[in-house]
């Protein structure tokens, strides 16, 4: 069966016509998909088209995040870019044993929860996907002496519900597997970019060191449309072929406040489709004209092809975005990065952005052991892009997951065997140990201070 036949469409699906009497629902599009399978730059996907009753998406109250509106005008990404945990956490299992979250697979059977009226019972469930990317880490202390490591939009079940972490206070309590309500010490922004891991359950939760952590909240959005949220996810794209439209008529006078919407906070805006289907920049266009302030999170470069509409909208309200520098080092680049835009190019467009007054940050990752994490390299990389005018910089060192690792690994066995002896002792984990990570990033931060003295 295609994604075409599997996308559900309407809220409820019903086999044949429904029961008299029975509430007609709503339908999540306004007609069917229409299916396109991928060819050229965009072969390995699967573009189904939608029209989308409503673009404009209102956060939850209850969030913690600094906007109350978002736009997607996909679903699905093929850069998979949702994630949580430290991969350090250690997640229970269904046999009682428990496993570093990196190390959580596709298919392992955990324990989660189910809700039977006023309580929840511990029960095994299937790993459906694992996934990891890099954001900024918060610690969540317990007084019983345990610790977390999370991104602040992650959520712990607390006696008062699903907390996120940028919300959790010493008022609080966590619910734990084996002590019950635990109060919350202390929760501490770490100020640093770090690897996060997350999986999603057939419970929607897992128990993560010992305490009730909820999935992510990206992936199963794909579920709730019937399309499977691992091997879909990446490789079939719901596209909103009227979000340019719809959106036009949203931000009516009439019927909006003008509030900030912010984009990218499901999938990329600047994923692959994003070359074929030109969405994003309508949709820039659009909040531009009505003097609509917004912001981008993105890992796409395709970014740069919009730097005009983006300089516009910038002149007419409040826009920021951020993207990615790993190394200035042309030999580095050619060697691990050969087909991305050159970083210099990068730093250029950073200072593009910020010289035209659009706030524009940077991420200095991943740094390379033996290859990349010089002081002279990070001094070159990190001067570029405070002489390029970066709002903020952070850095991330290289960290290797399974099958990564072995990847990484073969790869440098070819290119500088000299350095596999130092990957060894640094990986024997998914991440170099916290020593090695503390001094790369103090290393940058006295870096920083040192070039924006200059200034």
């Amino acid at each position: 069966m295609s994604a075409r036949d599997r996308l559900r469409w309407q809220v409820v699906d019903t086999d044949g016509a429904p029961a008299p009497g029975a509430v007609e629902q709503p339908a999540l599009f306004e007609t069917p998909p229409e299916r396109e399978i991928g060819t050229g730059e965009f072969r390995g996907l699967e573009f189904l088209h939608v029209q989308a009753k409503r673009i404009i998406n209102e956060v939850p109250t209850t969030s913690p995040v600094p906007f109350r509106f978002t736009i997607n005008a996909y679903r699905g990404c093929s850069m998979s870019c949702t994630y949580c945990q430290a991969g350090d956490t250690r997640v229970l299992m269904a046999d009682g044993c428990t496993k570093l979250l990196a190390d959580v697979r596709r298919g392992d059977r955990v324990y989660g929860t189910e809700r039977h009226r006023a309580y929840r019972e511990y029960v095994v469930t299937e790993v459906r996907d694992q996934w990891s990317t890099v954001k900024r880490a918060h610690r969540v202390a317990l007084v019983d002496g345990t610790e977390l490591v999370a991104s602040g939009d992650h959520r712990y079940l607390s006696t008062r519900g699903w907390r996120h972490v940028a919300q959790l206070t010493d008022r609080d309590e966590l619910v734990t597997i084996e002590r019950g309500p635990t109060p919350v010490s202390a929760v501490k922004d770490l100020e640093v970019e770090l690897p996060m891991f997350d999986i999603t359950t057939g419970t929607g939760d897992f128990i993560a060191n010992g305490v009730v952590s909820h999935n992510c909240f990206a992936r199963p959005t794909h579920e709730y449309l019937n399309l499977n949220m691992a091997d879909d996810w990446e490789s079939v794209i719901v596209v909103k072929l009227n979000a340019v439209e719809r959106l036009r008529a949203e931000v009516s006078p009439k019927r909006w406040r003008g509030e900030h919407i912010a984009m990218g906070t499901n999938t990329d805006p600047y994923q692959r489709a994003e070359g074929k289907y030109r969405l994003t920049r309508g949709l820039i266009e659009v909040l531009a004209r009505e003097r609509n302030p917004f912001s981008i999170l993105t890992k796409g470069t395709l970014v740069l092809r919009d730097l005009d509409v983006l300089v516009e909208a910038a002149q007419r309200t409040s826009v920021s975005l951020n993207f990615s520098i790993g190394t200035l080092d042309e030999s580095v680049w050619k060697a691990t990065e050969p087909g991305t835009p050159h970083p210099r190019k990068r730093v250029e467009a950073v200072a593009k952005l910020n010289e035209a007054g659009v706030p524009c940050g940077v991420l200095v990752a991943p740094i390379l052991p033996g290859l990349s994490d010089s002081a002279e390299q990070l001094d070159e990389v990190v001067g570029a892009c405070v002489a390029a005018g970066a709002t903020s910089i952070s850095s991330v060192l290289l960290h290797l997951r399974p099958g990564v690792r072995e990847h990484y690994l073969g790869w440098l066995e070819q290119h500088d065997p000299d350095l596999l002896a130092r990957h060894h002792a640094l990986y024997r984990r998914a991440y170099a140990p916290a020593a090695e990570r503390d001094r790369i990033a103090q290393l940058v931060q006295d870096l920083i201070a040192k070039h924006r003295r200059r200034r």
